[in-house]
């Protein structure tokens, strides 16, 4: 790794939650899971995570999650960490897939609190010491209730942030208030996990970003980090507001993986945006969104948006 880790990012400050390109036959493709990380880590990601919701991993399946995360790690390996999800209502197989990750050379994991089984702030707790003892990689949480249907509670963080594995977490809860208190009384690492929190998120003391738009607006965020930690706030903003229109079209429907795939197509990234079902390609509404939101933010077919500049 390039990128040293420090308890206040260990992964960096932004990460994308990647999809998973297939082709047309709905076959993992993993020649342009390739180019689509190499793009990401060159338009200024500081990680990638494979296989969260975003990378459909619902639909996908052991062998191809494995398979992903050795090509996405040779590819990018040296430059970008790589987390892959660990993520069941299965503890078992969240066991497992933690175990493949780390075969396969996964620089860390995420995990999800365990869905639909809305489990109790005891099982919570020990599904993820569990899944964290499975390997030696480094942990980062998911709080995701509008998925899951349950909270991470305080006093589950504070028991868990003792495990020496569970370095970080992913809040996807939208209390900015509750995260500035648990990220200093836990001393985890706190990423936002809402492209639309990232400036509140850093205003608390939060890490980053794993975001679904840093597909297309890496570059920004990237920026509005670098003039944050330099004391000027006011660039900070300047460099997200341009981002908005990509935020709220990959956003606003719910359907990450569906809008993803139709910025990745519009922008010469991915030569299809198909998914596995339930998922279906975005229609063509949907990609007339998208694109208006891509022009309306400046964003070319390289994916960079006109007049933005880089911080000395």
């Amino acid at each position: 790794m390039t990128l040293a880790p420090t308890a206040a990012r260990p992964f960096g400050a932004v990460l994308t939650a990647m999809v998973t390109p297939m082709t047309l036959s709905g076959d993992l493709d993993l020649d342009a899971a390739v180019r689509v990380a190499k793009r990401l880590v060159d338009d200024g990601n500081d990680g990638l995570v494979l296989s969260g919701t975003t990378g459909e991993s619902p639909t996908t399946h052991t062998p191809e999650k494995a398979d992903l995360v050795r090509a996405v790690v040779d590819a990018v390996g040296d430059r970008a960490y790589v987390l892959a999800g660990a993520g069941s209502n299965d503890t078992v197989h969240a066991v497992r897939m933690a175990e493949q990750a780390a075969e396969a050379g996964a620089h860390g994991l995420l995990v999800v609190s365990p869905y639909y089984s809305r489990p109790t702030q005891e099982g919570l707790y020990r599904h993820f010491a569990t899944v964290a003892d499975a390997t030696d990689l480094p942990v980062m949480l998911y709080d995701v209730p509008g998925r899951t249907c349950v909270r991470i509670a305080a006093s589950t963080y504070e028991r868990i942030a003792q495990h020496p594995k569970i370095v970080a977490t992913k809040d996807a809860t939208g209390d900015v208030a509750a995260a500035a208190q648990l990220a200093a009384r836990t001393g985890l690492a706190w990423y936002s996990g809402d492209d639309s929190l990232l400036l509140p998120f850093l205003s608390v003391g939060g890490a980053g970003i794993v975001s679904v738009s840093a597909h297309v607006v890496a570059g920004a965020f990237a920026q509005v980090v670098r003039r944050w930690d330099a004391g000027d706030t006011a660039g900070a903003l300047e460099a997200f507001l341009p981002a908005l229109p990509v935020i709220e079209a990959l956003n606003g429907a719910g359907a990450q993986a569906v809008m993803s795939k139709a910025a990745l197509e519009a922008l010469g990234v991915l030569d299809n945006r198909e998914l596995r079902l339930p998922n279906v390609a975005a229609s063509e509404d949907d990609v007339a969104l998208v694109r208006d939101a891509l022009a309306t933010a400046g964003y070319l077919n390289d994916g960079v948006r006109a007049g933005a500049t880089t911080l000395p």
